[in-house]
């Protein structure tokens, strides 16, 4: 039971009824604590992790300013094979064109289109198509304007030949003898084109006559001004002549006259 206490004024105050205002007092002092609390956490920055820069402030802003958020990086770049676009093409057949092991792994049309096929096919290809047919190609185009077919059809004969993977129990050459038939060829003229590795880069010189010249990237790149048309370029290496074309893989390169060896340690 509440206790009674005299008061001056003649009325009487119970216990409970002078502790309820003081109990909502403080109620709402806690209550108001917490909001101010709540208030700087959320504007407090988060703390930079051990190890983690800090980015430098925006230039002419005032001390104190919170510091410049980098910008999210560009996207990477198409890959190549995500450039190619599909293509059907028809032209008469020039000249075929080799590699340095003496496949055939393309050829010429006569408006100077070049088109690849895969040099594990060149014995299909020569058996279907001859210089001077006239083909229809169905395939990609490249960036740099080359086509790679996927099947090739000669429409004087109806005969086609599809791009097909190699047999998996197909008897191939070990490395260290791949390049036993390749003899030594030095070759001079005019790039007609630049051929490019399957990124896109140079690794080469087409001449005027089809005789094809190649090398790494890498090499090629230290050859900037004599990788475009009509620079008249030398070279020497191994590689094949046939019926076909003429192909090496070049071990110096250069100007009639004034070559580069690309290989420290070759062989004199």
């Amino acid at each position: 039971m509440a206790s009674d206490r005299f008061n001056p004024t003649g009325s009487r105050h119970t216990l409970a009824s002078r502790t309820a205002p003081t109990t909502k007092v403080a109620r709402a002092a806690a209550l108001a604590l917490c909001l101010v609390t709540f208030a700087c956490a959320a504007q407090t920055p988060p703390l930079q992790g051990p190890g983690t820069p800090i980015p430098p402030p925006l230039a002419g802003a005032p001390a104190g300013a919170m510091p410049a958020v980098a910008p999210p990086p560009p996207p990477p770049p198409t890959p190549v094979a995500m450039q190619q676009q599909p293509v059907v093409a028809t032209g008469a057949v020039s000249r075929f064109v080799i590699n340095p092991e003496g496949d055939v792994d393309g050829f010429l049309l006569s408006d100077g289109s070049l088109v690849h096929f895969p040099p594990h096919m060149s014995a299909q290809l020569v058996s279907v198509v001859h210089a001077g047919d006239t083909v229809q190609i169905a395939g990609f185009r490249g960036g740099a304007g080359n086509v790679t077919a996927q099947q090739i059809t000669n429409q004087r004969t109806s005969q086609q030949v599809v791009d097909q993977p190699p047999p998996v129990n197909a008897m191939r050459l070990p490395p260290t003898l791949r390049g036993a038939g390749l003899v030594k060829l030095s070759v001079k003229g005019t790039v007609a084109r630049v051929t490019t590795a399957p990124g896109g880069e140079p690794d080469g010189v087409m001449l005027s006559n089809g005789t094809v010249i190649k090398m790494p990237p890498p090499q090629a790149q230290q050859f900037a001004s004599l990788m475009r048309p009509d620079a008249l370029v030398a070279a020497s290496g191994y590689g094949t002549r046939n019926q076909f074309g003429e192909a090496l893989q070049a071990t110096a390169f250069g100007t009639p006259g004034n070559v580069t060896q690309l290989y420290n340690d070759m062989p004199n």
